[in-house]
């Protein structure tokens, strides 16, 4: 079931480009829900709500996953959520830009249990690479570029 009108969601707990989101769906008046556990300072802007949901295992893609439709955008580095959002018929970027597709997230949700195995083995430690201002300007080209085609459609 489509709204019509693009909406984002922004997986907001470990979000590094919220400020950034908020300035393009600004430009392009969109509806901004930033999904988070805990309370943190958002933009007083009517298109702007922030949910907070409890801190339950995944509570925050739950919700995410339960309200998003096809034209929708979802924030998020959490593939598990980028999968269910795509399911839903919603547009899924990282926040360094990199989209999730259908073609794509197959290889990325088996990538993520490879790698989390690997932890656990003690194969490899450590996370992901820190955050460039190249990954920051990539997502703003990508979520520009993507919103540019939602509109078109």
């Amino acid at each position: 079931m489509a709204t019509g009108v693009t909406r984002i969601f922004i997986d907001a707990d470990a979000c590094p480009v919220k400020e950034e989101i908020y300035r393009v769906a600004g430009r392009h008046r969109l509806m901004t829900f930033v999904v988070s556990n805990s309370w943190m300072r958002i933009p007083e802007n009517p298109l702007i709500e922030q949910v907070v949901v409890d801190d339950g295992f995944d509570a925050a893609d739950n919700w995410i996953a339960e309200k998003v439709v096809a034209g929708d955008v979802v924030i998020t580095s959490d593939i598990p959520l980028a999968d269910r959002s795509l399911k839903n018929g919603a547009v899924v970027l990282g926040p360094t830009g990199k989209p999730f597709t259908e073609q794509s997230i197959g290889m990325s949700l088996a990538m993520r249990d490879l790698n989390a195995h690997l932890r656990e083995t003690g194969d490899i430690s450590g996370g992901n690479a820190p955050f460039s201002k190249k990954d920051r300007s990539q997502f703003l080209n990508m979520l520009e570029n993507t919103l540019q085609k939602l509109r078109k459609r």
